[in-house]
């Protein structure tokens, strides 16, 4: 009896111990459940709309006249029908940028559709798009600027309540709204002050109202800016981000901070990647041939989605208020170059083994690793932080993609890994990385392999990943490039292996059929070129890419620059590689005169600023341009204003005169940098239009 006893106890003792072994411990800063199914949802469209849609601007000066904002054919369930055929789980609309226009008709402003043309005053957006999305099963997102360039009460104590009121107005009267945009634009109002923006307070609006919405702005709370405009997440990205000490706009985490946020960050915080699908945020006619190429919006999809970071693609409406052939065209081109890709996870059929497991926990399992769920996991112990997962095939496969996920409710945990794969009798590394976080993909070579194997090489606790996956994407025909030089020469280069490349100078799309680009041609007095990539003997073509071009500046001399005049002829040598930069120790303002070596009707110009890759500096936001017919008398300038959004969007300017004016020299004058520490002024490309 009394050994039954002791058996008994034994046995009870040895469950109780089974039972008592600690679970997984979650590690650092983590993601509430709303942030969880937001990083879930990794691809949706952002959409901005209104006056400037009719004015060709990318910021409003918040003077517009609102009877301009008039579109003749505004179907939101369009919008909404493209989006859900493009595999993007929801919409976020500008309902007010910093113009101050409301896409609905709001009580605490008179700048809004109710003062316009459309549907005589009595439209409301923001209802139709919210009506849109519920019907397509698609979630709905508001963008309000803080910045209000028309409200007279911008810059006085009283408006933040005034903002307040018109976020309530929009987050109570449109149903559930999954994430509430905001950034830090704080330029001045029409009384010339700036606002002291009262963030608690616009926070407490938005989870008064929703709750569960996801705030996105420089420090979240919900997501973060990813730094930049180009759709790109650091390499290295952690969803942490230490936030204490600063907010929106002037007083955010440096960009590189953002772009890969805090190891040990104190606050969940992870990365949304914005870019636009065109050059401009809202849409322009002189953009409609500018539309992202496939190879362009699938480096984008892998530098964001791929590194951690949900991507928030815009697709701008035109005027009659829909979405333009163009832009639709390649997102459908796009859902299904991704559906081809992530058809067959290869990994499925692998034999899935762990150099280290934990024990007595039932929910980590190898298998976990390749069941295609994300919410089931494998798991080292404790004071385990470096491992191995092999896949085993029976038969060699072939693979180019590889996707990790982690199981980000517990933390992110992995510093560093590393991929091999079994060739010739030993394991030959492939890539070498760092972060995971939600979902990580490699783009590799293609492959041909019976063992692959990611080493975990360091973590912050014990790895817990949720799944490895392998895919074999097609080969992507390439884009072609159109370049210039100084005397006129047009060279056009494609990276997919031996295309035939055919163009058309006279404006038709290029067939198989049009002249064959052998060497290049002389095109010194501009025109539009158009070029088609083709392969298996014409059966298979890319998309036609359009090059228009004014005159070459092979007459063209800078006859005076205020700084640096050696380097100078960088910014007319048309290469927008290279570049101009006035020296660190000048001062405001800057300035460039040329001698275009013949006397021309001008239309306008063009300024392409300095590129990230050339270093730091260098980009102005406001200009004064003047024409001259001797180089000595210059008078009034013929243009003057600002670039806006120049700063995180540093993308070719183009500026049309109000009149043409006849001259032979130009002078570009730098009157403010972008960045207000930045004392240098620089050009990439100076460009005339004569037409």
């Amino acid at each position: 009896m009394r050994k039954t006893a002791l058996l008994i106890t034994g046995l009870m003792a040895g469950l109780l111990t089974a039972k008592a072994q600690p679970g997984i411990k979650p590690y650092g800063a983590l993601p509430s459940k709303a942030q969880q199914n937001w990083q879930e949802m990794e691809y949706y469209m952002f959409i901005h709309f209104g006056p400037n849609t009719f004015t060709d601007r990318e910021w409003g000066h918040g003077d517009e006249d609102p009877q301009i904002f008039n579109p003749t054919q505004l179907d939101a369930r369009q919008w909404a029908r493209t989006a859900k055929l493009a595999g993007m789980k929801a919409i976020i609309i500008t309902a007010k940028h910093h113009d101050g226009f409301c896409l609905w008709p709001s009580k605490y402003s008179t700048h809004t559709v109710r003062e316009s043309k459309w549907k005589d005053g009595k439209g409301d957006v923001l209802r139709e798009l919210s009506a849109a999305c519920k019907e397509y099963g698609l979630k709905f997102g508001v963008y309000l600027s803080p910045w209000d360039r028309n409200h007279p009460a911008y810059g006085t104590p009283e408006y933040n309540q005034v903002f307040s009121n018109t976020l309530n107005e929009v987050l109570s009267g449109y149903g559930p709204v999954f994430e509430q945009w905001f950034d830090g634009a704080n330029g001045e109002g029409p009384n010339g002050r700036k606002q002291v923006y009262d963030w608690p307070l616009f926070h407490s609006v938005v989870y008064r109202n929703q709750p569960n919405a996801i705030i996105f702005s420089d420090v979240g709370p919900g997501c973060r800016w990813v730094g930049n405009e180009n759709g790109f997440a650091g390499a290295t990205n952690w969803s942490t981000l230490n936030v204490k000490g600063f907010e929106p706009g002037k007083n955010a985490p440096a960009t590189t901070i953002l772009n890969r946020g805090d190891e040990d960050g104190e606050q969940w915080v992870p990365a949304e990647s914005d870019v636009s699908i065109r050059p401009g945020w809202f849409y322009s006619a002189a953009t409609d041939d500018k539309v992202k190429s496939l190879a362009q919006l699938l480096e984008i999809y892998y530098a964001s989605v791929g590194r951690n970071s949900n991507l928030l693609l815009n697709v701008p409406v035109d005027r009659r208020g829909l979405i333009h052939a163009n832009d639709s065209t390649r997102l459908m081109e796009f859902r299904r170059l991704l559906n081809e890709t992530f058809k067959t996870n290869l990994a499925r059929n692998a034999k899935v083994t762990v150099t280290n497991i934990r024990k007595n926990n039932t929910a980590v399992s190898a298998k976990h690793l390749a069941d295609g769920n994300a919410k089931t996991y494998w798991a080292t112990p404790d004071d385990v932080l470096q491992a191995g997962i092999t896949l085993s095939f029976p038969k060699a496969v072939t693979f180019n993609r590889l996707v990790l996920q982690e199981y980000i409710p517990l933390g992110q945990r992995v510093k560093a890994f590393t991929v091999e794969v079994w060739e010739n009798g030993a394991f030959r590394e492939v890539a070498s990385e760092t972060t995971v976080g939600y979902k990580r993909i490699l783009r590799l070579p293609n492959i041909t392999t019976t063992r692959v194997r990611i080493n975990i090489k360091d973590a912050k606790a014990c790895p817990v990943i949720s799944e490895v996956q392998l895919y074999k994407a097609s080969d992507l025909l390439a884009t072609p490039e159109i370049s210039r030089n100084r005397e006129g020469l047009v060279s056009i280069r494609c990276a997919s292996p031996d295309p035939e490349l055919h163009y058309t100078l006279d404006g038709s799309e290029p067939t198989i059929a049009s002249p064959k680009y052998t060497a290049p041609f002389a095109l010194p007095r501009g025109g539009v070129i158009k070029v088609k990539a083709f392969i298996n003997k014409g059966k298979t073509a890319g998309p036609v890419v359009t090059s228009d071009l004014d005159i070459a500046p092979a007459k063209w001399k800078v006859i005076y620059a205020d700084d640096k005049q050696e380097q100078a002829d960088r910014a007319i040598d048309e290469n927008p590689g290279s570049s101009w930069l006035s020296g660190a120790q000048s001062k405001y303002p800057h300035e460039l005169q040329v001698d275009l070596g013949e006397s021309l009707q001008l239309h306008g110009f063009t300024y392409t600023p300095r590129q990230a890759d050339h270093g730091p500096g260098g980009v102005f936001s406001k200009y004064a341009f003047y024409v001259s017919t001797d180089g000595k008398n210059w008078g009034e300038p013929v243009s003057s204003g600002s670039f806006d959004n120049i700063k995180n969007n540093p993308v070719k300017q183009t500026i049309r005169f109000q009149a043409p004016v006849n001259g032979r020299y130009i002078r570009l004058v730098a009157l403010e940098p972008a960045d207000e520490s930045d004392s240098s002024a620089g050009v990439a490309e100076l460009g005339i239009l004569t037409k």
